[in-house]
């Protein structure tokens, strides 16, 4: 619950509109990889959303890590629905052993969330909210 609770409060600094947004978001920082935001489905109390980086190789786009969280507004929590990082698989968070998996999964999360935060992470960006601001006072 812990775990789950601190993701919250990472992401909510990340995002302090969270159950407001709807659509696609990127963090561009200097020097740093941008971090991508994709809100998934939005209800009363939760938000489905995508948390990505974006790399291009040789063979093409990859995304890593690339989780599907969900987060609980009025229980102020984050959950991981699908984790995919090549240094921690997880595909059978539900299957034994079940709960250790989804310990890990989140513990990354956490540990990621706050990293992102620290680097100053924030969606909608302050250029692109400062582009649409200036866009709706110029028309």
């Amino acid at each position: 619950m812990d775990l789950c609770e601190e993701s919250y409060s990472y992401l909510k600094r990340m995002v302090p509109q969270l159950s407001r947004l709807h659509g696609s978001y990127s963090s561009r920082l200097a020097g740093h990889v941008d971090l991508h935001l994709e809100i998934l489905e939005q209800a009363p109390y939760t938000t489905l959303l995508r948390l990505t980086y974006r790399f291009t190789d040789a063979a093409g786009d990859f995304h890593e890590p690339d989780a599907v969280l969900r987060a609980y507004h009025d229980a102020r929590q984050v959950e991981v629905v699908e984790l995919h990082e090549q240094d921690l698989p997880l595909e059978r968070l539900f299957q034994a052993p079940g709960l250790r998996n989804r310990w890990r999964a989140n513990l990354f999360v956490s540990r990621w969330l706050l990293f992102c935060a620290r680097q100053g992470h924030r969606f909608p960006n302050r250029a692109a909210h400062a582009q649409a601001w200036r866009a709706c006072t110029v028309s």
